[in-house]
């Protein structure tokens, strides 16, 4: 590679990077991307379990910005698989000719700001130093995945396979016993595809999850003709969203305490029957109301306990210990009918904790288990592991990791302060998990592109005061909601020795979408510019007009 100065650089090759790329090429600036995979796709290039695929309906987990690229590609399912979001992934980088930019197999190892030039300093593992102007981190939320520290797992001579780095040829589990540890979303999706593969399947499970049914079917050659007849229609009415999906169904506009038990049982019975996570939004207030909240509760486990013969085992698969939603929620297609299978078990990890793995299998405080292989369906470190694992160093020689000590704070989920030139694609404090990824990828590559459209060059960053107001105002919307009662990956909970925060914005995505486009309209306040710095927003709430507002501005 010669040269070695860019306009920016942009550290990940998923769907946030290729579009960033795409970006600042039509603004007319130079960028390179750097990838650890060896082709396009991030998290799909990386999950490639049984199983695996996207809980948000094709349809709407696309690019949006090209038109003909909507109308040209067809998805054969409602939930594509991760090998078909792969080929879309891999036909958008063939059709903007973007790989030509991307260096794959490469990691970026440091990144450090010079306050002399205002440019960064890239480095790789391929000893490689670059600079830019920009540095754009596009390295995803669910990038990093979770290897437990379970005592003895190297001394297994089985098979050991992690959901998130699974292996590109495949793994063929015919007449193996099969451990799963795990029953998050990859195990979920897993679990019932290796059961009917395997001899034998022993689920381990710490916290059962709230699952609704996804009822996915083939792609009907009349929706998709709808769709596409009225994508623009479609695209504002995922905007207007909440979560930055189209609402299906008839969700109420009432409280969901406000009815009677026959009505709400109705409306979840018809969100039920839809599929999917829509359901989460029968009612208003179903994240904000615990008392509604227990009631869309005790709807779900009530359909576990009518799908598991077992009574006991049912019981064991019907969460309790947290509100509805505050976990992530995940969309199943046949996962609990597994349990009625003679060839699956479940292990309750309350009960009998893993004390260790042994040469071949594991042990529980109870009894020991023979396994040929084990499957880590352990989640990841989310939305700040990838960032943690690069040397990320700004003014005055401080680390990310020594700011982010506490948790991570970022101006808009956007910026951290301290750190000029920096942008995170989907941050710390941005709705990026809590929302439709592709909406909210989206909404930061084109807010950053303008911004740097504004700059014309100059150096732009975060104040301590507007980061500051931004994570209060983050802190009081989520107080209000029942997210913070769970006790999961949204606050770091699943990795030992990772700060208790809740990293994602809860104010949804018409709200912050206007936040957004308020502070880009009006100069950046809290942002400093060419070391001018404007005082934050005094009242972002203020700023939170409603969806059709916040499009017209």
């Amino acid at each position: 590679m010669a040269q070695k100065d860019f306009d920016a650089i942009i550290v990940g090759a998923g769907f946030a990077g290729l579009y960033m790329l795409h970006k600042l090429r039509g603004l007319g600036l130079t960028a390179r991307v750097f990838e650890a995979g060896d082709d396009v796709g991030g998290t799909w290039y990386w999950n490639r379990y049984p199983g695996a695929r996207c809980d948000v309906e094709s349809m709407e987990y696309s690019y949006s910005f090209d038109e003909e690229l909507e109308q040209e590609w067809s998805w054969s399912e409602r939930y594509a698989t991760q090998p078909e979001i792969l080929r879309y992934v891999q036909h958008v980088a063939e059709r903007f000719d973007l790989k030509r930019d991307i260096a794959f197999s490469t990691r970026v190892t440091a990144a450090t700001f010079d306050e002399a030039s205002e440019r960064w300093t890239v480095e790789t593992d391929r000893g490689e130093r670059l600079t830019a102007r920009y540095c754009i981190m596009a390295t995803g939320c669910l990038s990093t995945p979770n290897r437990p520290d379970i005592p003895g797992l190297d001394e297994f001579e089985g098979g050991v396979y992690q959901t998130g780095l699974w292996p590109h040829e495949g793994v063929d589990f015919t007449g193996q016993r099969v451990a799963v540890i795990g029953t998050g979303s990859s195990g979920i999706q897993s679990i019932p595809v290796i059961a009917r593969e395997a001899a034998q399947v022993t689920v381990f499970q710490r916290t059962p999850n709230y699952v609704a049914p996804a009822h996915n079917h083939p792609m009907s050659a009349e929706y998709e003709q709808d769709f596409k007849g009225n994508y623009r229609q479609r695209r504002r009415e995922m905007l207007q969203g909440y979560f930055g999906a189209i609402a299906h169904g008839h969700p109420s506009s009432a409280p969901s305490m406000s009815v009677s038990d026959e009505q709400r049982r109705a409306l979840y019975e018809e969100g039920w029957q839809q599929g999917g996570l829509g359901i989460l939004g029968s009612f208003p207030d179903l994240l904000f109301d615990r008392a509604g909240n227990e009631t869309l509760a005790e709807f779900v486990r009530s359909k576990v306990r009518e799908k598991v013969a077992d009574p006991e085992v049912a019981e064991l698969l019907c969460p309790k210990d947290h509100p509805v939603g505050s976990k992530r929620m995940c969309i199943d297609t046949g996962y609990f009918e597994t349990f009625n299978r003679d060839n699956v078990a479940l292990v309750d990890l309350n009960a009998e904790p893993i004390e260790r793995i042994s040469v071949h299998g594991l042990k529980t405080a109870r009894r020991e288990f023979a396994f040929d292989s084990i499957v880590l369906a352990t989640g990841f470190d989310a939305i700040t592991g990838t960032l943690a694992k690069i040397a990320i160093t700004g003014r005055g020689g401080r680390t990310l990791a020594q700011k982010w000590a506490d948790g991570p704070e970022a101006y808009l989920g956007l910026m951290p302060e301290g750190f000029p030139n920096l942008f995170l694609i989907t941050g710390p404090g941005s709705p990026s998990v809590l929302s439709n990824m592709m909406v909210s990828i989206e909404q930061h590559v084109e807010w950053i592109g303008d911004c740097l459209a504004a700059l014309g060059g100059r150096t732009i960053e975060a104040t301590p005061e507007a980061e500051r107001a931004w994570v209060e105002h983050g802190n009081a919307v989520a107080a209000a909601t029942v997210y913070p009662d769970g006790k999961s990956w949204y606050t770091g909970a699943n990795i030992p020795g990772k700060p208790r925060t809740f990293m994602a914005y809860i104010g949804g995505v018409p709200g912050y979408r206007a936040i957004c486009q308020a502070i880009a309209r009006d100069g950046y306040p809290g942002f400093a510019i060419a070391g001018r710095a404007s005082p934050p927003p005094a009242d972002f709430v203020a700023l939170m007009a409603p969806p059709h507002e916040a499009e017209a501005a």
